[in-house]
């Protein structure tokens, strides 16, 4: 946890119980990933690669899971697919909407994997082609080393970027964009003091008018909403902001304490396990879901997720609360 001037959550404790009260919601600190003119040089979120493919963001999770295809790229804490990975899921939808076994198109891909090239540039000539009971790669006449499959997936790399393109980038010119990320910061800078709330808010609004996909502008927007004791308000800003970037971790936070702070723990215990999952070393997701699972008497899980505390955030009033919880479980 922050120190007291910055606390994500307010929580009194009586005893070794605890009520959840007045919780802040937690702050975007983490930038996007800054976007890149080539589509073959950019990264992408899970929900623009659902919206890219028309694919369900349960589907893609799933695929991560599982370790069928995961995103490869990171920024700071969190995840992105690149363009190889993109090429991958195009191949493996494609077979798998022919009936390809799911054991036969991971192997297909572990083959795709192996023989794409390792530069961005070459990555743009290759088409993905059938030859006979084979699928192969090839890059203006030459050929790179075939890949299991049995019915034909037939496509042009470059055609997937023509579709980055179309589909993700009917969004605002670079100059809007930066733009619009100059007024989210502005709304960061003014969001601190009630005393230019209203003129934090109106500079979210703007940033958003000018790059509606900018979720981070959404959710610094219902922790605003929450601040002011509307918290109907934030929860739909926070469900807002998932729309945009499912995996946003500080939304599903945020959600998740607003489940706790009215009552229904088993709501909050999936969304902080759904945000631990995007960020791994979100200590506050992991203290509540410790409270959570405590509320609903499960000492055992609670007990692995003061530890997982614990080891991200040693020491502060913050970590000696988690210590007397975890003795108490323990005792």
């Amino acid at each position: 946890m922050t120190d007291d001037k910055d606390n994500v959550i307010h929580v009194s404790f009586k005893g070794v119980g605890g009520r959840i009260e007045a919780p802040r919601p937690a702050v975007i600190e983490e930038e996007e990933p800054e976007r890149k003119d080539d589509p073959l040089s950019d990264l992408y979120s899970i929900g623009e690669v659902a919206k890219l493919f028309d694919l369900s963001v349960g589907r893609l999770r799933y695929w991560d899971r599982t370790g069928f295809l995961s995103p490869s790229a990171t920024h700071g804490s969190r995840r992105y697919y690149n363009f190889q990975d993109l090429v991958g899921i195009r191949a493996a939808k494609g077979l798998i909407e022919r009936g390809v076994k799911l054991t036969e198109v991971r192997r297909a891909l572990e083959a795709l994997r192996d023989s794409l090239p390792r530069v961005i540039r070459p990555l743009s000539e290759l088409r993905v082609v059938a030859e006979g009971s084979r699928v192969v790669i090839r890059d203006r006449g030459a050929k790179y080393e075939p890949i299991t499959g049995q019915l034909l997936i037939d496509f042009e790399v470059n055609g997937i970027a023509d579709d980055v393109v179309k589909k993700l980038r009917v969004e605002p010119r670079s100059r809007d964009r930066a733009s619009a990320y100059e007024f989210y910061l502005e709304g960061c800078r003014l969001d601190e003091d009630e005393a230019t709330f209203d003129r934090a808010e109106a500079a979210y609004k703007r940033a958003l008018e000018l790059d509606p996909s900018l979720a981070n502008a959404v959710t610094n927007l219902g922790n605003l909403a929450y601040r002011r004791g509307r918290s109907e308000e934030a929860r739909a800003y926070y469900t807002r902001a998932l729309e945009i970037d499912p995996d946003q971790p500080e939304a599903l936070y945020n959600l998740g304490f607003l489940a706790l702070e009215l009552g229904n723990a088993e709501r909050a215990v999936e969304l902080f396990e759904r945000a631990i999952a995007s960020d791994p070393s979100f200590a506050d997701a992991h203290f509540n879901l410790a409270l959570a699972h405590e509320e609903l008497g499960d000492p055992r899980s609670a007990k692995r997720h003061w530890r997982e505390y614990l080891s991200l955030e040693p020491t502060g009033a913050w970590a000696e609360i988690a210590r007397r919880h975890l003795d108490a479980a323990e005792g």
